[in-house]
């Protein structure tokens, strides 16, 4: 497998130079006027410029997307912290007004020369809200937060502790969490918490000028907070704040109950008179953690073979990234860089580079079974941008969140039945069932912390004069509300800083209840499986991925024979079966 390889798609014919340096504002700005200033007479002229804008915004976000790239898989090099610095403090704040000025046009011209519901609705909906926030104040306070965001990356990637007998990247402290020795894990989990302590005062007053400075961009847009602004720039116009308050409740009511019940049987089995932080993911048998794979070209390989089983369709598109032996983040055209090491910052993305079209798939692996979920997660978005890959509008190359997401976790859940096998990540029997059961728990799991993050970042932004011990308080009510019922007695000051493990809540903010929203079409994939056959179930999603973000929220889960509801009734119907598939599968 060859790390440059690509899938072909049509090239648009297009004035945007085919090698334009988008890192230059020399190159760029030319380009830009030009859109500017260019009349639009007629339809096809209007066709034109829009497929011309596309190719600069995407050649605009691919150099973006190289250096990020290149900043998180290295985020000791100076030179590349440097260059990413560089492009959102010096190119960026210069983009946005001749961008803004293009989305003017857009809104305008398209009054003109489009008629209604054709296939330009989408685009100008977006665009026509994005005007109405513009503000050029808002530039530089912007910038300001893309420069916080990226030192709380550095932050949390120069995090290793020393544990058993040599230095450790956090990520690969997970394993730790599955030792059958109690005391291991006691261990491990402590080491872990008490190096994220250390950061604490700074990473607090990182998030306090966060959050004054997203307060005062809201209000310049002339919101109320930033909640509202929120909404409206990340286009959620098919659900409201009213909508998550329900979700909330739905994971309160119906998905809470259901995993104490669980944890009482673990409780049980453990033998142990209450749980404790490091009591929830090892084996109740007792027996040693999974190791589904060692490094990542063992993981990659192993990851083909998956889809391939699933599908040839996706096991051929994910057999085009790479072998997973890279280590050079996006140099010479690579798509892949897995495996966990010091420096690199935290967590997993893909990321398309939006003009050659070809993904890059960044995470941390260090031999666990939640790293093979991450990379059959980040296969699915990369399936996604690839299966769309040849609409020729870069915006609707990219569809909601809401639904980018359902691309992605289905896949964790829909390949359930393809892991194992003597080339597979499990190889016997009763490793197969551990590893099942540890996703569909995984699945159901994630939905009462997604919860309590959306629900911790609508206090925050509706009361954005907080003290620090008002925030903690608010954390400690809403873990009680929806966290596990293990006991922190003597962790108290820890368990007030658990949130800051989510990078969401600092770099992205109210990036996350889309999690939840994807996890319930994920799951009626998972169940459209189980009774249709998985056949239906993959064409559905084929269906629906190759329209990218053409249509409307709503539409596109319908297009993949999903409902788009988040309510007390979808998740009981989902979490129920959830439940019943676990009491199927031996511990």
């Amino acid at each position: 497998m060859g790390s440059t390889s690509t899938i072909d798609f049509d090239q648009p014919q297009t004035s945007v130079p085919a090698g334009l340096d988008a890192t230059s504002w020399k190159a760029l700005e030319p380009v830009f006027q030009e859109l500017v200033a260019r009349p639009l007479r007629t339809r096809a002229d209007f066709d034109q410029w829009m497929l011309d804008r596309s190719e600069l915004d995407a050649a605009c976000s691919e150099a973006q997307a190289d250096l990020y790239i290149t900043m998180t898989c290295s985020t000791e090099d100076a030179a590349a912290q440097k260059a990413y610095a560089d492009f959102i403090e010096e190119i960026v704040p210069k983009i946005k007004p001749l961008a803004f000025a293009l989305d003017k046009k857009l809104t305008e011209e398209a009054a003109r020369h489009r008629s209604p519901g054709d296939r330009y609705e989408v685009v100008v909906r977006d665009t026509s809200a994005d005007v109405s926030l513009f503000r050029t104040e808002n530039i530089p306070l912007e910038t300001e937060l893309s420069k916080l965001s990226q030192k709380y990356d550095q932050i949390i990637g120069a995090m290793s502790v020393t544990f058993d007998g040599g230095e450790k990247t956090l990520p690969q402290m997970a394993v730790y969490q599955e030792s059958t020795d109690r005391a291991v894990r006691e261990s491990a989990w402590r080491c872990v918490a008490a190096r994220r302590l250390k950061d604490r005062e700074e990473i607090e007053g990182l998030f306090d000028t966060m959050v004054s400075v997203r307060d005062r961009v809201a209000k310049n847009a002339g919101f109320a907070d930033f909640v509202g602004y929120a909404f409206k720039a990340k286009h959620r116009f098919d659900y409201t704040p009213e909508h998550c308050f329900d979700f909330h409740r739905a994971c309160e009511d119906v998905i809470v109950p259901m995993i104490r019940r669980q944890e009482e049987k673990r409780r049980r089995s453990l033998g142990v008179d209450v749980l404790r932080p490091w009591d929830l993911t090892v084996d109740v048998k007792g027996r040693g953690p999974l190791r589904p794979f060692s490094g990542g070209a063992d993981l990659m390989a192993k990851s083909v073979r998956t889809f391939d089983r699933l599908d040839p369709r996706l096991g051929a598109m994910l057999a085009t990234l790479g072998s997973g032996d890279e280590a050079r983040g996006s140099a010479d055209g690579a798509c892949l860089d897995l495996d966990s090491r010091k420096g690199k910052a935290p967590g997993g993305y893909q990321y398309m580079r939006d003009r050659t079209r070809r993904a890059f798939i960044f995470m941390n692996a260090a031999g666990t079974g939640k790293d093979v979920s991450t990379m059959l997660h980040e296969a699915g978005h990369a399936f996604h941008s690839m299966l769309s890959i040849n609409e020729p509008l870069l915006a609707y190359r990219h569809a909601p969140l809401e639904f980018c997401e359902v691309a992605s976790m289905s896949m964790e859940l829909l390949t359930l039945p393809h892991i194992g096998g003597p080339d597979g990540f499990y190889r016997t029997p009763e490793d197969l069932s551990r590893a099942r059961r540890q996703q569909i728990e995984r699945a159901v799991y994630l939905l009462p912390w997604i919860a309590t993050i959306d629900a911790f970042q609508h206090w925050i932004y509706t009361h954005p004069k907080h003290t620090r011990a008002e925030r903690a308080a608010q954390w400690l009510a809403l873990d009680s509300r929806f966290g596990s019922s293990c006991s922190w007695d003597g962790l108290e000051e820890i368990r007030r800083t658990v949130w800051h493990r989510q990078p969401h809540i600092f770099t992205v903010p109210f990036y996350y209840i889309e999690y939840a929203i994807a996890q319930l079409g994920a799951l009626q994939l998972w169940l459209m499986g189980l009774e249709q056959g998985q056949e239906a179930a993959i064409d559905a999603y084929v269906r629906g991925m190759k329209l990218g973000g053409s249509l409307p929220l709503p539409r596109l889960f319908e297009a993949s024979g999903l409902r788009f509801d988040f309510g007390p009734e979808t998740v009981r119907r989902l979490v129920d079966r959830a439940e019943v598939e676990l009491d199927r599968l031996p511990e």
